[in-house]
């Protein structure tokens, strides 16, 4: 599985992103100016920076994601789970619950998504 790490900053202008796609460029400069202060050269290093980690691209002054945020997440979710956890979703299950109970929706919620993915 691929590494996908961004900075606080990084992740900040990921989701202007994902939030916009497909983005002109020129309006992604524009946000970013608006949201960071930023000039145009930190918006296109910031671009360059997370295109070369392989999340986004920018094909003829158009911007859009080669990794979508819902599966960016999901990544990170794996990994920190891997890491923290030895990959063991129980373990982190019972860390998570260890401190708050579930409510009736969220145990249903899991116990959908648990039939959902049974291997049979």
């Amino acid at each position: 599985m691929k590494k996908y790490k961004l900075t606080e900053m990084e992740t900040k202008f990921a989701e202007i992103i994902w939030a916009r796609e497909p983005v002109p460029s020129g309006e992604l400069v524009k946000q970013c100016e608006k949201e960071f202060a930023w000039k145009k050269s930190t918006t296109y290093t910031m671009l360059k920076k997370l295109e070369n980690k392989g999340v986004f691209i920018n094909k003829g002054g158009i911007v859009r994601a080669l990794l979508k945020r819902e599966e960016f997440y999901a990544l990170q979710s794996e990994q920190f789970v891997a890491k923290t956890f030895g990959g063991s979703l129980p373990q982190f299950l019972a860390a998570f619950t260890k401190n708050r109970r579930l409510d009736k929706r969220e145990i249903k919620e899991l116990q959908r998504l648990i039939d959902e993915h049974r291997e049979d």
